[in-house]
């Protein structure tokens, strides 16, 4: 049997004749006097040195700890530790949340596999979320329409066609499926043909080429109402940013034109003439226009914000070609502090911000003068620029470059409209433009629609079934 402490007694005989130096085969019941004396003799010096050890051991084990702050382990090289950081707060969770499920299924053991005892009832143990999309293949609805003979009269009933919120006009595809393409061609920027792959494979419908080019100039047809209420906001609004791009049709050069609010888009296609600005903005408008130094923008008559952006990217540039000219990093310099100057500009009344527009428009003329006439100068180009944007407007007596201080709405830059470009531009390096004049009407309408929307905020599927399931007049 076991004795207490788990050792057996021939194993702690062991132990002891191992740690005092007797031979094993001694019995400690029949030994003599002397040798159970000599056998104490020895525990009692080797319990001594155990001692001693001990002692030394706490001793060291002291000295450590004092040397470090208490509650720090010591690194491996011997140095404390830093006492880390309580962790910050985090607002919100970042931890993968589990979705409302929409189906439930339970799996429990119906007999009990040791007796086989019928079982019954249960609790939760664990759940385990699997998401998964289902194979929907394309619903073909066949509409009926019965003619019926009135039994007095004898005229004949034909019930009107009623398709509003299912098909969009007399034609076969309906309005989930057509929201659907022209999200799929606009919004993922998908290919025809990929998008014709996509409905074979996915919904087991198989439509033509013309078929989904059609579906999309029918969703274009649909929102010409949207797209004449989208120019309208833009020319009534205070601030339009515009901007330019190029755009192949057929394999011919042109432009897109964009020009948006914070919450509308519109584009077109057209050449890189002044005329456009007047075709989009008309007459009515009366807002700020922000753009580049293009030179199409230069005959509007009211008020413009020209982009810093480009100015400081031009200075810029400037300063790479002539990196040991001293002139002009100090008067690179000193524009970049200027417009600096401007950006935190914080007027709490409008005669404020007039009058330190004033005051910027009068030092950055400042700065540009010694260097105007002077063709040695490499920033003498960069400063006829500023003198044809800082003089006084006829209609509005104030320059273009620093709107921004007296009008807090009005951008220093044109961010925004190149921003609002780059959907288009990707797409034109996917398709590398269209074929034909429909083609780019169509695609322009459809860029126009489904930028709004998402400008807005909007779910572009579902706002383009809205669309579509809405009466035309």
């Amino acid at each position: 049997m076991a004795e207490r402490g788990g050792l057996k007694g021939w194993h702690r005989w062991w132990w002891l004749c191992h740690i005092v130096g007797v031979e094993r085969n001694v019995d400690l019941r029949t030994a003599s006097r002397d040798v159970l004396i000599d056998i104490i003799t020895r525990l009692q010096a080797a319990n001594a040195l155990l001692e001693q050890r001990i002692a030394q051991l706490e001793g060291q084990a002291k000295s450590q700890n004092s040397r470090r702050m208490p509650g720090l382990k010591p690194k491996a090289d011997g140095k404390p530790a830093q006492p880390k950081k309580p962790r910050r707060a985090r607002r919100q969770g970042f931890a993968r949340t589990r979705m409302t499920p929409t189906h439930r299924v339970e799996h429990a053991v119906e007999q009990c596999p040791g007796c086989g005892t019928q079982l019954s009832g249960g609790w939760t143990q664990r759940t385990r979320e699997v998401i998964d999309l289902p194979q929907v293949p394309a619903e073909v609805t066949e509409h009926v329409y019965l003619a019926r003979a009135c039994p007095i009269c004898q005229r004949r009933c034909i019930p009107k066609a009623q398709s509003k919120g299912v098909a969009a006009g007399k034609q076969r595809l309906g309005v989930n499926l057509l929201s659907l393409i022209a999200a799929l061609r606009e919004e993922a920027r998908l290919p025809v043909r990929t998008i014709q792959w996509y409905l074979e494979t996915v919904h087991g419908l198989h439509l033509s080429l013309g078929a989904i080019v059609g579906a999309t100039r029918k969703v274009a047809g649909q929102a010409q109402r949207e797209l004449a209420g989208i120019l309208e906001r833009i020319r009534g609004s205070p601030v339009v940013h515009a901007d330019e791009t190029g755009w192949r049709q057929d394999g011919v050069n042109g432009y897109v034109w964009t020009f948006s609010t914070p919450t509308e888009r519109y584009f077109l296609r057209r050449g890189r003439d002044k005329a456009v600005v007047d075709e989009v903005l008309g007459e009515e408008f009366a807002g700020v226009l922000v753009s580049d130094f293009y030179a199409a923008y230069h005959h509007y008559a009211g008020p413009k914000q020209r982009c810093w952006a480009h100015l400081l990217r031009d200075i810029h540039d400037l300063r790479v070609l002539h990196p040991k000219d001293r002139r002009l990093v100090r008067w690179a310099r000193a524009v970049n502090r200027l417009y600096r100057l401007a950006a935190d500009f914080t007027g709490p009344s409008a005669k404020q911000g007039r009058t330190a527009r004033l005051a910027l428009e009068k030092r950055l003329l400042a700065l540009r003068q010694p260097y105007l006439d002077d063709p040695s100068a490499a920033q003498s180009k960069l400063c006829r620029r500023i003198s044809n944007h800082i003089k006084s407007l006829p209609r509005t007596g104030y320059g273009e470059l620093f709107v921004f201080v007296a009008e807090p709405e009005v951008p220093p830059d044109n961010n925004a409209a190149e921003r609002n470009l780059r959907h288009l531009v990707v797409s034109r390096k996917i398709s590398g433009g269209t074929r034909s004049h429909q083609g780019t009407d169509t695609k322009m309408t459809l860029a126009s629609i489904f930028g709004t929307w998402r400008a807005q905020g909007l779910n572009p599927l579902s706002a383009c079934r809205q669309l579509l399931s809405s009466p035309q007049l």
